[in-house]
C-alpha cells in the first residue's frame, strides 16, 4: 500500500513538473509579447534605447528567427544600422523636440564645416537684437572678399543701407560672405570682437568640440582654423531654429528686396537643396570648402515629427550632392520613428 502511494506521488510529481515546464515558456512568451515583441519599429526603438546607444550589444545575442525576442532584436538591429548608402565623413540625426540622437557616425569628431558657421553668425546678431537698425555696407568689404578664394556673396553694393534683418536674409539664403562681414563689423563692433562673441556663445551652449576663427566659414586663417562636430551642430541648429525670425528666414526658397531709399534691388535664392524639393523642409544651412567638403545642416517635419540632421564631407562636385544624402537620412528617420 505504501509502495502504491509512493508511485502515485511520483507520478503526480512528474505531471506537475511537466505542467510547469509547459507553462513557463508560455508565460515567458506572453511577457515578451507584452513588452514589445512584434511591435511597430517606433515602439521597438523606444524599448531598445540601450541597444541604440551600444550597437554591438544589439547584435551580440542571436535569437531563433520568428520568436518574439527575435523580432524585437531584429527591429533594434535594423534601427542601429541606420540609413543605407550614406557616404559622409560625419553625420547625425536627432528628434528636434527632444534632442535625442537617433543615428550618427563620427558624432564627436571635429571637422571643418564651411558656411554652416553662418548659423552662429546669425544667432549672435539675433540675440543682440535691434534688427531694424540700418547698416551701411562698408567699403572695406571689397578688400576682404578679394583676400578670400572664391567666396559666395549676396552681391551687396558698397554704400547701400540695409536693415540687419535684410542682411540676415543676404547671409542665410545665398550664403553671403559680404553680408557676414558687414554684420560682424556692425555687431562686434569689428570682426575680432564679433568672433569672440561667437566663441562665447559656443561655450554658453556647451559646444566643447567647436571653435570659430572667422564669421563666415571661409578657410582662413587656414582650412582647419574653424571646426565643429555633428553633435555640436545639432545643438547649434536647435538653438538657432528656436528663434522664429531665424526659422522664418531659413525656410524660405527665395527672398526679393525691391530697390528703396538707400539701397539697390536684390533677389536671393536659398542654397539649401532640400528647400522646395523635400516636402516639409524647414531649414537650415549649407556649407562647403575644400577641407570641409559638402556639408548640410537640415530640418524637416512630417506627421507631427520634426527631425534635425547634419551631414559633413559629402563627396560631390557641389553642394547639391548633399540633397540626395540628406533625403536618405530623413526618409530613414521618418520611417523608423
Amino acid at each position: 500500500m505504501l509502495a502504491h502511494v509512493r508511485m502515485l506521488s511520483s507520478r503526480d510529481a512528474v505531471q506537475a513538473l511537466l505542467a510547469l515546464t509547459i507553462a513557463l515558456p508560455l508565460a515567458g512568451a506572453g511577457l515578451l509579447l507584452a513588452h514589445g515583441g512584434g511591435t511597430h519599429p517606433r515602439s521597438a526603438s523606444q524599448d531598445h534605447s540601450a541597444a541604440l546607444a551600444h550597437p554591438k550589444a544589439a547584435r551580440a545575442a542571436p535569437a531563433t528567427s520568428g520568436t518574439p525576442a527575435a523580432v524585437a532584436r531584429q527591429t533594434a538591429s535594423a534601427i542601429v544600422r541606420g540609413p543605407a548608402g550614406i557616404h559622409v565623413k560625419g553625420a547625425a540625426l536627432a528628434n528636434a523636440a527632444t534632442g535625442r540622437i537617433l543615428w550618427s557616425t563620427d558624432l564627436t569628431t571635429e571637422r571643418p564645416i564651411g558656411s554652416i558657421v553662418k548659423v552662429m553668425t546669425a544667432l549672435v546678431v539675433i540675440q543682440a537684437g535691434d534688427l531694424n537698425r540700418e547698416i551701411t555696407v562698408p567699403a572695406s568689404v571689397t578688400a576682404y572678399l578679394d583676400s578670400q578664394d572664391g567666396p559666395s556673396t549676396a552681391g551687396l553694393v558698397i554704400g547701400d543701407r540695409l536693415t540687419a534683418l535684410e542682411l540676415l536674409e543676404a547671409l542665410m539664403l545665398p550664403s553671403g560672405c559680404d553680408a557676414a562681414y558687414t554684420l560682424a563689423q556692425a555687431y562686434g563692433p569689428g570682426t575680432g570682437a564679433f568672433i569672440a562673441k561667437m566663441n562665447a556663445e559656443a561655450q554658453q551652449l556647451g559646444l566643447a568640440g567647436t571653435h570659430f576663427s572667422n564669421f563666415d566659414g571661409m578657410p582662413w586663417p587656414s582650412e582647419y582654423s574653424t571646426w565643429s562636430t555633428p553633435a555640436d551642430l545639432i545643438t547649434l541648429g536647435l538653438q538657432a531654429m528656436s528663434y522664429p525670425v531665424f526659422a522664418a528666414i531659413a525656410s524660405q526658397a527665395r527672398y526679393s528686396l525691391p530697390a528703396g531709399d538707400g539701397h539697390h534691388a536684390y533677389a536671393w535664392q536659398n542654397t539649401n537643396p532640400l528647400i522646395g524639393s523635400y516636402p516639409g523642409t524647414t531649414g537650415i544651412k549649407t556649407g562647403d570648402t575644400m577641407a570641409a567638403g559638402n556639408c548640410l545642416l537640415f530640418e524637416a517635419s512630417r506627421n507631427g515629427l520634426t527631425l534635425i540632421g547634419v551631414t559633413l564631407g559629402t563627396p560631390g562636385d557641389d553642394i547639391t550632392a548633399t540633397g540626395p544624402v540628406a533625403t536618405k537620412v530623413l526618409n530613414w528617420g521618418f520611417s523608423h520613428f
